[in-house]
């Protein structure tokens, strides 16, 4: 198990590797969003259904720019996307969103949407940074397995198939995962899971929230 520090790290994501790296809630399973050949490899790992959209983090909000289409920031969903980018990231909200049509068809659902958060760990959002783009963040276990929040609560396996493991920065928080909502527009979120950003607090922002 390779220990690498961050820069190391990036340079084996820009090579098209997979690694294992914090986040604020578990460790990931992740590389560059746009790098096919590594996305399988983390399904193939992970024995993750290929159906089952990838779900994506940021560093920046920058990086949104290779994500959205274009004529989104004019489109219906852009007012509704700014506010809760404005409330709640950096932080564990997961927005399910329309993406780029080039994009991999492993990170998408079958609307042509992704999931995608901007990440509060410095460790991940450094990566997103250095790597030059954003990054798949599924935790790093076998599917139906616990997640880890700690090094040592990885999956050897896991652990042993990808080309690296980066365990700077603060430790994962654990408890549950990110909160995945979907933008519906017109103040409206369809609630996918609900997670380490509370209902409550998207209620309290004026959000109507639909059950998936």
């Amino acid at each position: 198990m390779p220990l690498l520090d961050i820069a190391a790290a990036a340079r084996g994501l820009m090579a098209g590797g997979c690694l294992v790296y914090p986040t604020e809630t578990f460790f990931a399973l992740g590389a560059l969003a746009t790098e096919v050949a590594a996305l399988a490899r983390i399904v193939a790992i992970k024995a993750r259904p290929a159906t089952k959209p990838l779900p994506l983090l940021v560093g920046e909000m920058g990086q949104f720019a290779a994500i959205l289409p274009e004529g989104f920031a004019s489109g219906p969903l852009a007012a509704d996307f700014d506010d809760l980018a404005r409330r709640f990231w950096p932080g564990p909200l997961s927005l399910v969103v329309p993406c780029r049509e080039e994009l991999p068809a492993l990170v998408k659902d079958a609307a042509g949407r992704v999931s995608v958060r901007f990440t509060p760990h410095p460790t991940a959002a450094a990566l997103c940074r250095l790597a030059g783009g954003a990054l798949v963040a599924t935790s790093a276990n076998v599917s139906g397995n616990p997640p880890a929040a700690s090094p040592e609560a990885l999956d050897a396996a896991v652990v042993a198939a990808a080309d690296g493991v980066v365990t700077e920065g603060p430790a994962p928080g654990g408890g549950v995962a990110s909160t995945v909502a979907g933008l519906l527009g017109g103040r409206r979120l369809r609630i996918f899971r609900e997670g380490a950003t509370p209902l409550s607090a998207l209620r309290a922002a004026g959000y109507a929230l639909e059950p998936c």
